[in-house]
């Protein structure tokens, strides 16, 4: 790619590119996300081009270092001992210089090496206190660093890594981070670290080095993707832009901090042709454009996306990606990532489309050459093999077309919808098509919207719900009841997907646990428990909806106030009486004001240790001891329970694109047993019995 690159460049900007090459660490934090780091694959894309030597992390920066220190042994070994296959050793290295236990040494690195024991020993025992020791901090490798950061509620973790970072940079000056929380809070990261971060875009020549080049308006390095074990669920896509910013100012986004200046039009046509010749065509196209439809150009966005090849029916042929990493490989371009690139996908031949004898001649030659382990694959030895393999690797690839389809990802705004817009859309393969309903005073527009891409076929919608802001929870209901509706009405499948509110700015922006004006602690917890056996998904059918959300709103309120364990294991505690007896006790107690007015102050702070002090009224004692049966003493094989898990996971397997629009605040996994067993603190559950109530008289169940 940097040789492509270098000679589009201006005359100008070429002489002004640093002549030494630098070592450069890309870092993403070791946090849970759906989407590979776009800032850093434009930054890869830049250091490249200067020739610069670019090595992309993600996972625990102590198993990072481990990794740095493990590659300079191997290379002293292999000077010591060069007939020893020393990278089959691998994890038995990386354990002793992590840990220096003498036994690694006797049984499994040692085993069956005779020449210069003693001095091999002596150079582990090295490797392993330059480790421990940390003698790495006094000889930092990294000329510069760039940590990419996410949301503000990585907060732990992106600290956690940027003060590990500044021990392996050379110069504290050339530590660079950037990102949406670096954007949002860059006093507090600069109070916390000493760092001075970069807000917003690269989007301006001279914001890394002195020279002309642009970073925002570079293509991207999907190479990096292979340099680590992290896998992204995006599959093979394009990710671009066809817009940059808003036209809103809405006071839960922060687009108008990220990107405060709206760009019609953004040219993309070019990085795609480049993205082509470089990594081969890719099979969809998501957009991360923030408000497209405010674009007065979206008629020729969407003119570009259909020349580009997303036009309705389009299909897609998966190139040869095998070709594609040898060509890289002889190219010199992210040898560690393109050897990386190239074991999956011989692996994945053998699993999958070798079969029989041609199996079997296809792995003898892998194993004549050492290609079956990552740790024996070279790019040498790649280079070697491929003649031998080539023709039949291309013969049994799958080359099967498949549709292409096109996300707006980031969501269309409803109040832009127009007829022309929808029709526009329409003429490409938008799947699904995403428009944002964050309050119910949209519905006007959302409703129309809806029925104009029902008019024009497009029946596979979905939307993030947004909660806990300034609405009220019934708006959350009424909203997912509209949607049920409008599906119901139009023949239209519309998913939907909660998305709770976590303020932008201060100390309640660094963790999970705001609470909005009129939300509680079991509010939050109800709506989380009903969403986590289906991933964050609300589907189209009413029946499932009425059951996990209410036939009301009457009913939605008392599924929120229910104990959590009976939110998730409904059938569970339906058979065995349970919901029943505390539902009884829950309309009992709401009549009376007094009681209700107490039980809902202890219920809705969602704590329910020390029940006892909490209340003397031995009514509410009751209703609370249903709530101290956890999710962790529940063990279950409930059928429906399980039936419906398995349903939602094979829909996220098989639609990757409901699967990018799941966040991780609904993915507990549930334990298994093969009865149901109910324990309250490690002992059987009690039965609900109202042994106080019962002396007193005051209510019997």
């Amino acid at each position: 790619m940097q040789k492509c690159l270098r000679k589009k460049l201006p005359k100008n900007t070429i002489s002004q590119m640093p002549r030494k090459k630098r070592n450069i660490l890309l870092i993403e934090p070791n946090y849970k996300n759906k989407y590979p780091p776009i800032g850093l694959m434009k930054i890869a894309t830049y250091h490249r081009m200067l020739g610069d030597n670019v090595v992309f992390y993600k996972g625990d920066m102590k198993n990072f270092v481990i990794e740095q220190i493990y590659e300079e042994c191997i290379e002293m070994l292999h000077e010591l001992a060069e007939n020893v296959k020393w990278r089959t050793r691998k994890e038995s290295l990386k354990k002793y210089i992590k840990t220096k236990q003498s036994n690694l040494l006797r049984d499994y690195i040692l085993k069956g090496v005779k020449k210069d024991n003693a001095l091999i020993t002596e150079w582990l025992k090295h490797f392993s206190d330059y480790y421990k020791k940390k003698k790495y901090v006094d000889e930092p490798k990294w000329d510069r660093i760039y940590i990419t950061t996410l949301f503000t509620f990585h907060w732990k973790v992106t600290i956690k890594t940027i003060e590990f970072a500044k021990l392996l940079v050379k110069d504290i000056n050339q530590l660079k981070i950037g990102g949406v929380l670096a954007s949002l809070l860059p006093k507090e990261i600069e109070k916390e670290t000493g760092i001075k971060p970069h807000e917003g875009l690269l989007d301006k020549a001279g914001r890394l080095d002195d020279n002309d080049i642009i970073v925002d308006d570079l293509p991207l390095d999907y190479s990096i993707l292979d340099e680590i074990d992290y896998e992204y669920p995006t599959g093979s896509a394009y990710f671009t832009f066809m817009t940059k910013g808003c036209t809103r100012t809405c006071a839960f986004c922060s687009v108008p901090k990220l990107e405060p200046t709206y760009k019609e039009k953004i040219p993309t046509k070019k990085k795609f042709m480049i993205t082509n010749k470089q990594f081969g065509e890719q099979h969809n196209l998501l957009l991360m454009d923030n408000n497209v439809l405010a674009s007065p150009k979206f008629p020729q966005i969407i003119k570009e996306i259909k020349a580009m090849g997303f036009y309705k029916g389009a299909t897609y042929v998966q190139p040869n990606q095998l070709k594609i990493c040898i060509k890289n490989l002889k190219a010199g371009n992210n040898d560690r990532a393109y050897v990386n690139r190239c074991y999956k996908l011989l692996q994945h031949f053998l699993d999958k489309r070798a079969k029989g004898k041609t199996a079997q001649e296809f792995y003898d030659v892998l194993e004549k050459h050492g290609l079956l382990d990552i740790e024996t694959t070279t790019k040498e030895k790649l280079i070697k093999v491929y003649p031998k393999i080539s023709k039949t690797y291309e013969r049994l690839r799958v080359k099967s077309p498949k549709l292409r389809f096109v996300d707006f990802n980031q969501g269309t705004d409803a109040r832009y919808v127009t007829d022309e817009y929808m029709k526009l859309m329409s003429e490409i393969p938008i799947y699904p098509l995403r428009i944002a309903f964050d309050y119910i005073g949209m519905k006007k527009q959302y409703v129309n919207a809806i029925k104009l891409a029902a008019k024009y076929g497009i029946n596979r919608l979905s939307n993030y719900l947004l909660f806990n802001f300034v609405d009220k929870p019934q708006d959350l209901y009424n909203r997912m009841e509209l949607n049920i509706t409008l599906s119901n009405d139009l023949g239209v499948h519309i998913y939907s997907f909660p998305m709770k509110y976590i303020p932008l700015y201060g100390e309640d922006a660094k963790h999970r646990n705001y609470l909005g004006k009129h939300w509680n602690k079991k509010f939050i917890r109800a709506i989380q428990s009903v969403c986590n056996v289906t991933k964050g998904i609300v589907a189209p059918g009413r029946s499932f909806f009425e059951k996990a959300f209410g036939r009301d709103e009457d009913e939605y309120f008392e599924i929120l106030y229910m104990p959590e364990t009976y939110i998730i294991y409904r059938n569970v505690f339906e058979d065995l009486g349970y919901t029943q007896k505390w539902r009884s006790i829950y309309r009992s107690i709401r009549k009376n004001e007094r009681e209700w007015k107490e039980a809902k102050e202890i219920i809705e702070k969602n704590d329910f240790k020390d029940i006892e002090k909490k209340t003397k009224n031995p009514k509410i004692r009751y209703l609370l001891q249903q709530y101290l049966i956890t999710r962790e003493d529940v063990k279950s094989d409930n059928k429906y329970l399980n039936n419906l898990k398995a349903k939602y996971e094979k829909m996220l397997k098989d639609d990757p694109f409901m699967d990018l629009t799941t966040t991780y605040e609904y993915e507990t996994d549930y334990s298994k047993s093969k009865k149901p067993i109910v324990k309250v603190n490690g002992k059987k559950a009690p039965k609900v019995k109202a042994v106080e109530m019962e002396k007193s008289g005051e209510l019997v169940v």
